[in-house]
């Protein structure tokens, strides 16, 4: 049965804003508090769908969230209607608010971690949702996530749905950005990478000094149990402590995997020459061929592997077997980033083409192609239990710009997240994206 990979890219809220919310990546301590504009950042997203749709790959859409979270404003103490709880808030507690704003749900690599049917116990895909519990403005994310996924992927033959991790430091989970998955095919039983940045119940293995390390191993394993993952079928594998005090806060930022191949820094991992085996030999179980690209230190570092998200990228199948790298333009911006991978294109690898899209609402605020999608492998049969009013094509397009253009606006910043027309704004932009999506009631305001 033929299987592909499907790229679920996160559509950019309503509430786009430079907020400044994640210590330890440093593109948005670095623009904190900046004018953004929501309505280009949203326009930028959906022109990567649409071109990797003409491409010929399969290509999704991910909801985004209500927001501000007024809700979970109520919660910490801000009474009254929602216009009043807004007003409150942002007199009393502007960073909070501006929290309760944030729009980085449309960083869908943290919405989840998948398995397809192929390497699961029971036959199915399944999904469980990440807790994001190092950051208050992304705990809140995952019971949307939640019910966003289960509107897309309903039907239980084929898809088995996890609540997020004990909400806990111990089991800390940010979801595929620091997952990924090695096979010959899709369709195939492949290798499931989990990387972690620190054990929580082992005080000897090593952790950042300076930076917090988002992932825990018992969450990484935890999320395998679930899954019903097999131990022949798992490589788990430490991030360097280094590089996440040099803001890679997520593995996705220093490195990126697909089908065969690793492409990755030569500083991301600690143990790596063991780890690399670890993959050989199971992927080779398999009847896989893993093939490791290590970028060398001595021609990109890692500053300019954080400033340019060189490995913030997606790595795509061709139907002729070679693969596509999707970067941002701050990679051509870069001349050792650029001149690398030329070099990388002029070799016998197997990526053989690079190519540049703008996503610079996104960039600056911390996140790149890869942050943007959450990878979910189908075959045929899965594929078509799929909602699909969540599936890109030419007129979903056009019908998601004209939604934008009519909703959005092109200026955010802190004195707009105090604007209490701007929840009515979101609300009535999702109430009607849901039609679009056909996604029926998931969004507190159309559930209570």
């Amino acid at each position: 049965m033929k299987s592909c990979e499907v790229n679920f890219d996160g559509l950019v809220g309503p509430t786009h804003n430079y907020g400044g919310l994640s210590y330890g990546n440093v593109a948005s301590q670095n623009n904190c508090q900046q004018s953004s504009n929501p309505r280009e950042a949203a326009l930028q997203g959906l022109a990567k769908m649409k071109a990797l749709m003409e491409m010929g790959f399969t290509q999704g859409v991910l909801a985004p969230q209500e927001r501000p979270d007024v809700a979970g404003l109520r919660k910490l103490g801000f009474s009254g209607n929602d216009a009043q709880v807004i007003e409150r808030a942002a007199k009393e507690s502007m960073p909070l608010l501006a929290a309760s704003c944030s729009a980085s749900s449309m960083w869908v690599a943290n919405a989840a971690t998948v398995s397809p049917s192929a390497d699961t116990a029971d036959g199915r895909v399944h999904f469980t949702a990440a807790n994001l519990n190092c950051k208050y403005h992304r705990s809140i994310e995952h019971p949307t996530t939640s019910r966003v996924l289960g509107a897309m992927f309903a039907d239980q033959q084929h898809f088995a749905h996890h609540a997020a991790l004990p909400a806990v430091a111990q089991f800390g989970d940010e979801g595929a950005a620091n997952h990924t998955r090695f096979c010959r095919s899709y369709g195939e039983p492949g290798v499931e990478f989990f990387v972690y940045g620190r054990a929580a119940f082992d005080s000897r293995v090593p952790a950042p000094q300076k930076y917090p390390a988002r992932q825990t191993l018992e969450a990484s394993q935890a999320v395998a149990r679930l899954h019903g993952l097999s131990a022949e079928g798992v490589v788990f594998a430490q991030q360097n402590p280094a590089v996440i005090d040099q803001g890679v806060f997520h593995n996705d930022v220093i490195s990126v995997g697909n089908g065969e191949v690793l492409f990755y820094h030569e500083d991301a991992f600690l143990n790596t020459e063991p780890m690399l085996a670890e993959l050989h030999n199971k992927l080779g179980q398999r009847g896989g061929r893993f093939q490791a690209i290590c970028v060398p230190r001595s021609e990109v570092a890692v500053e300019d592997a954080v400033r340019s998200y060189l490995f913030n990228s997606q790595l795509l199948s061709r139907a002729d077997g070679s693969m596509l790298l999707i970067v941002p333009e701050e990679c051509r911006s870069n001349e050792r980033v650029w001149n690398y991978l030329q070099r990388l294109l002029a070799d016998d690898s197997p990526i053989r083409e690079v190519k540049v899209f703008d996503l610079k609402q996104s960039m600056q605020n911390g996140g790149g192609p890869a942050c943007l999608r959450l990878r979910v492998a189908l075959n045929e049969t899965e594929l078509a239990a799929v909602n699909p009013g969540v599936i890109m094509t030419a007129p979903l397009y056009d019908t998601l710009t004209q939604w934008v253009d009519k909703h959005y606006r092109d200026r955010m910043s802190d004195s707009d997240l105090a604007d209490p027309q701007l929840l009515t704004e979101c609300r009535t932009a999702l109430d009607e994206l849901t039609q679009h999506l056909q996604l029926g009631a998931v969004y507190p305001f159309q559930i209570n």
